[in-house]
């Protein structure tokens, strides 16, 4: 045996081990324990997904709204503390799914999937940025889907072509902001009208006439085996489906001009809701899974969910278009947030627990959506639209 030749390699491999560990180590994002909860959230998901696409553990790159959720919360840390590595987080996402020619990655408009539209949020400062035509060429290309989105027949959009003549929760939020930031900025604001006509349908024929909750789901044919036969509506009021609606309101509503007909409209939805929230919470601040009924059995406070509400309402207060005094309730919900959900290991990194597996209605096998399949769905630890949320309401509350 030639160890003369073994010994070189064997150096050679120890010296590229020992390089890859201290790279590992320098690449890693550090925080300590009085940095904010906004830095702690963005170290613990860049050091467990170096690559955002990996989010929730996803194999392949993926467009999705997973990752445009995270990222918007990304976004507004890097334009509140100029920190180039969270700008940084998003491009190479976005350059991982768009192609040379601004072609996004398994893309298929036929899909007339609702999602879709989310993660051309993330493009519009990309593109101020960079001037990189790519970017514009993506963002044409969602508006050209939106242009064409099937609807419902009083003018909803279906929130995919799959489920027809549906309109679901979070499809305000995965298309209006979006929609709102395009209008505006390229076509005078000419769909402003048709952004607000997706609220007010939400409005009038998703929210519970007892609670003033929104449902997650309805069904303008009331053909689909989930729907109420006489409103149309799924059964279950989800708190993540409070999120996403409250959500959808306050982010669309910053592209809305004060002197839009419809604006004060919008701003009145939004303190409705808000006002319905507050009386839904639970005593320390949160809100449960099933959010109408705390004694469900098996019903659980919900980590998501109570931070989309939490975000939604310091926002509003924020914006002005809720009062000041749900920036208090705010605060003291991301309090009572931290100590029921968030813990820190010895790096400072946080873990979330209590986040709602994604549920879902319709499909194979089909998905009932009442209230005890709420109750029963499985929760998980660091799910993306628990830290998203957080993120953002540490962000909004300078945590």
């Amino acid at each position: 045996m030639n160890y003369k030749r073994i010994i070189p390699v064997l150096f050679l491999f120890c010296s590229i081990s020992a390089f890859s560990q201290n790279n590992d180590n320098q690449t890693r994002m550090a925080v300590s324990a009085n940095s904010k909860w906004s830095e702690k959230t963005a170290a613990a998901i860049i050091n467990k997904y170096p690559k955002a696409w990996q989010i929730d553990g996803t194999e392949k790159p993926k467009w999705d709204y997973k990752m445009s959720l995270t990222l918007s919360a990304f976004e507004k840390l890097y334009l509140k503390t100029k920190d180039k590595k969270y700008l940084n987080y998003i491009k190479e996402y976005a350059d991982e799914l768009i192609d040379g020619n601004g072609n996004i990655t398994k893309y298929d408009i036929k899909e007339y999937n609702i999602d879709y539209v989310n993660p051309g949020k993330l493009l519009f400062n990309l593109y101020d940025e960079t001037k990189d035509n790519r970017y514009l060429t993506v963002i044409k290309q969602l508006r050209t889907q939106i242009e064409s989105q099937p609807r419902t027949a009083s003018g909803g959009f279906w929130h995919k072509q799959i489920y027809p003549n549906q309109m679901w929760i979070d499809g305000l939020y995965m298309a209006e902001p979006f929609y709102a930031q395009y209008t505006v900025k390229f076509e005078n604001g000419k769909s402003l009208d048709d952004i607000a006509k997706q609220f007010e349908l939400v409005h009038n024929h998703l929210l519970d006439t007892k609670t003033g909750l929104p449902y997650q789901a309805w069904d303008e044919s009331k053909e689909i085996g989930w729907a109420n036969p006489e409103t149309g509506t799924s059964p279950t009021i989800w708190s993540r489906g409070i999120g996403w609606y409250m959500m959808a309101l306050t982010e669309t509503l910053d592209y809305f001009p004060k002197n839009h007909p419809k604006q004060k409209e919008l701003v009145r939805y939004l303190n409705e809701i808000a006002a319905n929230a507050v009386k839904a919470q639970n005593a320390s601040g949160l809100w449960y899974q099933v959010a109408d009924k705390p004694e469900l059995q098996g019903n659980y406070l919900e980590s998501s969910g109570s931070a989309m509400i939490i975000y939604a309402l310091a926002k509003g207060a924020d914006k002005g278009y809720l009062k000041a005094s749900y920036k208090k309730t705010a605060q003291q919900s991301f309090d009572a947030f931290v100590k029921e959900f968030v813990n820190a290991n010895e790096n400072n990194e946080i873990t979330i627990s209590n986040v709602s597996s994604n549920v879902g209605l319709g499909g194979k096998p089909f998905r009932d959506g009442t209230n005890e399949y709420y109750a029963k769905s499985k929760t998980k630890d660091n799910s993306s639209p628990a830290l998203a949320a957080f993120l953002l309401s540490a962000v909004e509350l300078n945590k």
